[in-house]
This record gives structure tokens, sequence and C-alpha cells, in this order.
């Protein structure tokens, strides 16, 4: 099947970037732009060290080779090149010889998660460490290490990837992810993933709107992003989605925007009720990723997030853990299969108004049963309680829910009134 098919080849996608070193800046997000640039024509784009993007600086790139921390017999006790989260992230170069003691204080591990190696950064502050399960940190004995981190720090770029996709319409629907995580498949590839399969689905449709599809390092690339873009997105952006989280097999998550009550809520609830009900439902005050800053105060785009195990909830989160054992194929379609059908909610809401007064006279237009019986309405019951809120006040989303039934079981029946001239059809954004 259709979605078997795609769920895989979601997912072979996801491994081949596994292994990729990633973070705010260098070699790693280039690497990974480019094996996306294979599957769809984003434009890559760099922006030097020092750029201003409102109260943030681009900061240095970073690059690494090889770390390592080696006992007194040569045995590598932590090994980047096993691992890439064993370095913390940002880390300065060192080669040198420290003592037990001192080597503890440059180490991280997670007493509580004893097998998982944590994902540790320090971008905007220099130091070196390393990243170590504990269950292996309370092996260590009380040597000398020789620790040895082979990186870079200078003047570069900060670098993103872009794709806008014109519709009909200069309105868009803005999709982001992020793409500065090291080795993390849910929180982290997941998003990049699920984003390229959706911008091939997009490009082969015949669309309504723009879309402007973004694939940034989380954080300081969206800020950058909006600096340069922000009067025309806030221009045109109709609805936008955060992508991130969306490969395990667990529940769905929904993220609001600040407001809470945007055109988008709307939209993601909508679906999620009626595909996934049992969804967990969060607040604008549960927020973490870049939904923090494209809905920031004076920014104000609608952005929500729709998920599976929201970021921080899951006891994988933001270590060696969260590895390609907690994605899965059937968890990265469904992630797919929900936003892609917000975006066909998108694509094909208006408001509607049915063109009579009282009831139209469906039987003589082969829409309604000729032969009156006990329960002969029931077929049509979906056709006649949308007619009876047709009243031109009314987008899809509003009928949907005021009569419980999704809106893809609608789909046909406004086909079938607009082919009988029943209906008026008018756009949302009129």
């Amino acid at each position: 099947m259709m979605h078997n098919l795609i769920g895989k080849q979601m997912y072979e996608f996801l491994s081949d970037l596994f292994p990729i070193c990633r973070s705010i800046t260098g070699g790693g997000v280039r690497q990974t732009l480019r094996a996306i640039q294979k599957h769809i024509p984003i434009e890559i784009r760099e922006v030097p060290t020092g750029t201003q993007a409102f109260d943030w600086t681009v900061p240095r790139e970073w690059n690494i080779k090889d770390a390592y921390v080696m006992d007194e017999s040569g045995n590598k006790v932590v090994d980047f090149r096993k691992n890439n989260l064993h370095v913390l992230g940002y880390s300065i170069p060192v080669n040198k010889v420290v003592s037990y003691a001192e080597l503890q204080e440059h180490l991280y591990s997670l007493p509580e998660q004893p097998d998982a190696i944590p994902y540790v950064t320090s971008y905007y502050q220099e130091r070196w460490g390393f990243c170590i399960a504990h269950s292996d940190r309370v092996k260590l004995k009380r040597y000398n290490y020789k620790v040895f981190i082979d990186s870079e720090l200078k003047d570069g770029y900060l670098t993103y990837g872009e794709l806008v996709v014109p519709g009909k319409s200069q309105k868009e629907v803005f999709l982001s992810t992020y793409i500065c995580h090291p080795s993390m498949a849910n929180d982290n590839l997941s998003g990049p993933t699920v984003a390229t399969f959706l911008a091939k689905w997009i490009m082969s449709t015949d669309r309504r709107y723009t879309y402007r599809i973004v694939y940034v390092p989380e954080t300081i690339g969206s800020i950058v992003y909006l600096s340069k873009n922000l009067e025309r997105m806030k221009k045109n952006v109709i609805a936008g989605f955060n992508l991130t989280c969306m490969g395990d097999n667990r529940q769905y998550s929904y993220l609001a925007t600040r407001m809470g009550n945007l055109y988008v809520d709307r939209v993601a609830l909508n679906v999620l009720r009626h595909k996934h009900p049992n969804f967990v439902k969060y607040s604008f005050l549960d927020r973490g990723s870049d939904e923090r800053q494209y809905d920031a105060p004076g920014v104000d785009l609608p952005v929500c997030s729709v998920m599976r195990s929201k970021y921080g909830t899951y006891p994988e989160y933001h270590t060696s853990l969260d590895n390609l054992s907690l994605v899965s194929p059937e968890g990265l379609y469904g992630a797919y299969d929900v936003i892609k059908e917000c975006i066909f909610l998108i694509e094909n809401d208006h408001i509607y108004k049915i063109k009579c007064l009282c009831e139209p006279q469906l039987g003589r237009r082969g829409l309604y049963p000729t032969l009156s019986a006990k329960n002969s309405a029931s077929t049509v019951r979906n056709m006649m309680n949308f007619i009876a809120y047709a009243d031109g006040k009314n987008d899809l989303i509003d009928i949907s829910d005021k009569i419980g039934v999704p809106v893809w079981e609608l789909y046909a029946i406004i086909d079938q009134l607009k082919s009988a001239d029943l209906l008026d059809v008018l756009d949302i954004t009129e």
C-alpha cells in the first residue's frame, strides 16, 4: 500500500541522515541540507558570523573531526567516532593529560538513566567536555587521562535551507523544522524527514496557496530567518506548523499558538479530534521549540506544533536512546498523514452558503431518496446537516465541528451540492 511505501521511504531517509554530526553551524548542517536537496529543490543560504538578528548575533562556526578520552593503557573510554553525542556540543579544542578529578569536572552523565549518553551543548560560552553513560562513568579508575578534541571555532556561516512553492495565491502556509542536533532520531530528524516528504507531495498538487518550507538551526536559525523575512511573512502567512518529534508510535500531541484560538489552531484541533481523539493538548506555556520565535510578541505568526510525543515528555529525549529503534515507518507516516490532512483542509476550506430558502428539494436532483419511509433520510443526514449550517457565515471547519463529521467526509457532499448549483462558495480570505 502507498502509505507503507511512503513510511518506509521516510524511515530510510532518516536512517541515512542519522550518522551526521550536526550543530547550529558547520559542515554537518551543510551535509544534511545537501542530502535533502537530492529530494527537493531547496535553496541553501549562508549568513556570516557576526550578523545581527534582532537581539542575537550569528555565532562562530563550529566543526569537529575527532575526540576521545584515553586511559593510561591506551584504551579510549569515550570515543566521538562511536557516538557523536559523546562530545559537549561546541566544545573548544583541547589536547592534554588531566587527572581523574579534573576529568570529572568536564563529564556529563545521567545517574537516573545510567545507560544513556546525554545530549549537552554550550553554544554561547566556551567550554570543553564529554558526555558519557553513567554506567561507564562509575567504572573510571583514578588514573590520569588524555583528553583530545579536534574541533575548530572560526568566523564562518550559519546555514539554512528554504523552499518556496508558489500557488495561485500569494497567501502562504509555513512549515518550519530544525536541523541542528547530532544523532537523535525523533527529536531532530523526524521533523526534517516529514517536511521533505510533505514538500514532495505539495509540489505534486494543484495548489491554492503558496508554501514556505524552511530547515533552520533551532532558535538562532529561526531568529535569523525572521530577521530577513518577517515583513513578507506577516503579510502573507495564514497558517504555520513547527515540525518536530514526529517519528515514534506513541500518542499525538498539539501545542497551541500563543493566542490559542487562531485559524491554524482550529485546523489542527479539527483534524486531531477526528483522526486521533486521544491526543494530548498543550498550551503555549509548554512551548520549547521554534514556536517561541514565530509566535513572539510583535512577530505574531500563526504557528502551532502537531507532534507525536512532545519534546521533553518522553524518556529517550535528548539522549542516545533517541535512536533508530525509537522511530518507525508507521510513526513517521502517521505524523505525515496528520499534517497532510491539515494542509488539505486549508486548501479546501471556504465559507459556504446554500442558495435557496428552506431546504432545497434534493430528490429531484438525485440527492435524496424519492420514497419516504422510516430512516430513509439517514443516508443523507450528513448532507442535510451540512446544508443547515451553510449560512454564509460558517466555514468548513465550523460546519464539521458543529455536526460532528470529519471534514474529509464532507468533501464529496460539497462537490455534489456544487454540481447541483445549490452552493455559493466564498473565499475565507475575502
